[in-house]
């Protein structure tokens, strides 16, 4: 029985989510080494979605597809760091808890 390219793929992310897992709940890595495990994984599972299922490439016709994902990218970030943004300009601006309770009295 032959294994198609798509179902090999569909199994590398397969693999990659289980490890994962696997990484995060386990106590035989060391501690901070996780962070940088799970770092590296994720790195690798964008890769294997943007190339087979995206099908990302550096090819000229595909100039449209890294134009669009570019623009996703520059989107998501700016509401992020947005967002970010404002909920520290509040957080400033908020009255400290032990004056707010005193003036509630």
């Amino acid at each position: 029985m032959k294994i198609t390219l798509g179902a090999r793929l569909c199994l590398i992310a397969v693999i990659l989510t289980a490890t994962s897992f696997w990484a995060a709940n386990t106590p035989v890595l060391w501690g901070p080494g996780v962070v940088l495990g799970l770092a590296v994984l994720a790195i690798a599972q964008m890769g294997v979605h943007l190339v087979f299922f995206l099908h990302i490439t550096t090819g000229p016709d595909n100039t449209n597809n890294v134009l669009a994902l570019a623009f996703g990218i520059l989107i998501v970030s700016l509401v992020v760091i947005g967002s970010l943004w404002i909920m520290a300009n509040l957080n400033d601006a908020m009255m400290p808890a032990a004056e707010l309770m005193r003036m509630q009295r």
